[in-house]
């Protein structure tokens, strides 16, 4: 009895032994949370240059607290603020510091309007007196605190205000704004989605100038969006969104001047008929504004010196392309009003330096290589700080070098993507580290040469759990497909039989400048094509012509004929892993999210003889259906480029469909609007084409609340093993009764 025991918890500790190593992902593990990374949330340098701030929230209680701790010895120095401490709030999930660190801003509560924007309640805290004060009764959106930390100004209801911190007066500085007319200091609907950015206002050094950006988007065309909540009748929501060759709103540039209670309009000495003012930033002079124009086209752009106190304009830097002109942040101002400026203009997005008169002193970064982020510069070290793709396109790394150009340093080590947070005076960095095979870590380092100082957080514990499931290598590679050498990854099955043949499921989202083939640990949708490899099919991802990172040419090889190059791509290099021995030719399938919905659509419909089946989430159809500055900055209008606009849209291939079709959509979706769905599915109808379709009610262009997530994914799954598994669970039932001939 004691021997059969002792054999049955042996047989019970190797039992769970084998298990723990041999557990399979679920969709109810990748979408319940299972799989989450730790981070460190609302990181914030504090002035000194030896501290920094982190937002600590409790989720059972919801309580918060914004917690210092020092650089060098990462050891929490004290809570700042903590909202047990606070009367009038129960808890905060963001804040933004004054620039002298005195006061905070606070969120308490915040309702989602389009992807960046927010209606929200806010307060302000006096960090020296305690003192809490709400910004207003009313949900406003963008409070930013004056540089002197005395007022703060706010949007509501498409007007622009300000409250004076010591006297709580407000001040209403304009009065002209009006739903779907007028909106003053805040973006409209294709500015935020597009230009990405919410706040159009801008606080000058002096804390007495306010410069904002005014839309009148009266001549806009007005789309409808039915929502069906939980009502007897649906309701609608209707805003202004101007599609591809309609009119947008027609912007122009304001000027408040607090003191003298003056409001005026800014007219830079140059006509403009149909343009964009896509950026607005204050210079180190108080009186000294820029402002960025640009034509319709997105191919011209304009910087614009503004002095609003001898209301004189300067014309400082000009710059055309072939093809169409990216808008960044990057714009720095350094004491003497020179500035840091990133363009492509030779070929590879680069960093440099220009007077403050707008004549080149000298490019900063050079090669065939590109930077993808600009950190900051440091005035006493005269170095400049940025992020490139100078070790492979895939990985991303940190460096430093001189504001001439010279003594550049690498300042990360570890392959993969690496990307920085640096203190205020530039002594430390934060780096996030993350690859393929490791999660996300953070380490302090010193930005002299990069050194490790001391490590922060990682994922450790993930990386032990995500162990104990059944797992492949993300194989990286390229694939030459149409003369141009293609970044890939691959994902086969953890007992890959190359004498077996697998079903291929490509993915992909292939628009402009975007990139999937990336060093990086997994998101949700890496983790369930493990599960699906694991299931029995090869998965592949392929960023073909048009993505970014591998220069101006390769990315904008697809203008004027959108969805041209990117399918033809995407069908060789299926044709190419078909050919393998290891895939089986006659099952490929792909699939892709928004423009990625809009190309495998395509795949499928003109790679007829390649692909057997195809889903698309949430597509546009027909670039037609589409917001002007996205679409025209690649296409040009439809009046100058029908045939670019229709020989590339899916919505005019649908008779060429043979193989298996999903089409998913949410009726919210405010961005790709689920008219491209329904036209698309007209169409169909009227060819005569069978087909299978999910639609979403009231759900975004994210399709997510609740379990959206896992229903839809449950949805495509099944998809899948339907049109592409039915031999791997044919094998499966000949492996099974082989079994049991042998047994």
């Amino acid at each position: 009895m004691k021997l059969r025991y002792f054999v049955a918890i042996v047989g019970f500790l190797t039992t769970s032994l084998i298990y723990s190593q041999d557990k399979q992902i679920t969709l109810e593990d990748i979408w319940s949370g299972v799989f989450r990374t730790e981070g460190m949330q609302a990181l914030h340098s504090m002035n000194n240059g030896t501290q920094y701030s982190v937002l600590n929230y409790n989720r059972q209680n919801g309580t918060a607290t914004i917690d210092i701790y020092d650089y060098k010895t990462l050891k929490k120095v004290k809570t700042l603020v903590s909202s047990e401490d606070i009367q009038e709030i129960r808890g905060f999930f963001d804040y933004t510091f004054s620039k002298d660190e005195s006061k905070v801003v606070l969120t308490t509560n915040e309702i989602p309007v389009y992807r960046r924007s927010a209606l929200g309640e806010y307060y302000v805290y006096d960090i020296n007196t305690k003192q809490l004060t709400k910004v207003s009764d009313q949900m406003v959106q963008e409070p930013t605190l004056s540089p002197d930390g005395t007022k703060i100004a706010y949007g509501f209801e498409n007007n622009l205000y300000i409250k004076d911190l010591n006297s709580g007066k407000v001040t209403q500085v304009t009065d002209d704004g009006e739903k779907n007319k007028i909106i003053n200091g805040i973006t409209d609907w294709v500015y935020e989605e597009e230009f990405s950015f919410v706040r159009a206002f801008d606080w000058n050094a002096d804390s007495n100038l306010i410069a904002f950006i005014r839309f009148d988007e009266s001549e806009v065309p007005e789309f409808s969006m039915d929502v069906y909540g939980s009502g007897l009748y649906q309701t609608q929501q209707v805003f202004k969104y101007p599609k591809a060759g309609e009119k947008n709103s027609k912007v122009s540039l304001h000027l408040y001047d607090l003191q003298a209670n003056k409001l005026q309009e800014l007219e830079v000495d140059k006509t403009y008929e149909d343009f964009y003012i896509p950026r607005i930033k204050w210079t180190n002079d108080p009186n000294v504004l820029s402002a960025q124009y640009m034509n319709r086209h997105q191919n011209e752009l304009d910087l614009w010196f503004i002095d609003t106190y001898a209301i004189d304009y300067d014309l400082v830097l000009q710059e055309k392309d072939d093809a169409y002109i990216d808008v960044t942040f990057n714009l720095t101002f350094l004491k003497d009003n020179s500035f840091i400026w990133t363009s492509e203009k030779d070929g590879f997005n680069h960093i440099y330096h220009y007077d403050k008169s707008g004549k080149l002193i000298n490019q900063v970064t050079d090669g065939n290589w590109e930077v993808t982020d600009y950190y900051g510069f440091n005035e006493k070290a005269n170095t400049i700080y940025y992020q490139s793709t100078e070790n492979g396109s895939i990985n991303r790394d940190v460096y430093s070098i001189k504001l001439n150009g010279k003594n550049k340093t690498q300042l990360t080590k570890t392959e993969g993507t690496n990307s920085a947070s640096f203190s205020a005076d530039f002594t430390y960095f934060i780096n996030t580290h993350s690859s393929a095979t490791t999660p996300y870590e953070y380490t302090l380092h010193d930005s002299k040469n990069g050194n490790l100082v001391k490590g922060i957080k990682d994922n450790d514990r993930l990386a032990q759990k995500v162990g104990d499931y059944v797992t492949s290598k993300k194989e990286f590679s390229t694939i030459n497909v149409n003369g141009n050498d293609l970044n890939m990854w691959m994902i086969k099955p953890a007992d890959f039989d190359e004498n077996k043949q697998y079903p291929l499921f490509m993915y992909q989202y292939s628009g402009p400048g975007s990139q999937q083939v990336a060093n990086r640990w997994n998101g949700a949708n890496d983790y369930w094509y493990q599960m699906l490899a694991q299931q029995g099919y090869i998965v592949v991802c392929v960023d073909g012509r048009g993505t970014g990172f591998k220069g101006a040419d390769f990315k904008k090889v697809t203008q004027k004929e959108l969805g041209k190059y990117e399918v033809e791509d995407q069908i060789e290099a299926a044709k190419k892993l078909g050919a393998l021995p290891y895939i089986d030719a006659s099952r490929i399938g792909i699939w892709g999210w928004s423009y990625g919905g809009f190309m495998s659509s395509n795949a499928l419909f003109k790679g007829n003889d390649v692909f057997k089946m195809a889903i698309a989430v949430a597509p546009v159809t027909s670039w037609r259906f589409y917001d002007t500055i996205y679409t025209e900055r690649y296409m040009t209008t439809p009046d100058e480029n029908p045939s670019g606009y229709d020989d590339n849209s899916p919505i005019n291939h649908v008779d060429k469909l043979k193989g298996d079709f999903l089409l998913i959509h949410g009726t919210g979706d405010d961005n790709v609007h689920v008219q491209n769905t329904m036209r698309m599915v007209e169409a169909l109808i009227q060819a005569d084409k069978q087909f299978e379709w999910m639609i979403y009610p009231d759900k975004n262009h994210g399709i997510y609340g609740g379990n959206t997530r896992l229903h839809l994914y449950k949805k495509m799954t099944n998809f899948i093993h339907k049109t592409l598994g039915d031999k791997i669970e044919d094998n499966k039932k000949e492996e099974k009764e082989s079994s049991k001939i042998k047994g």
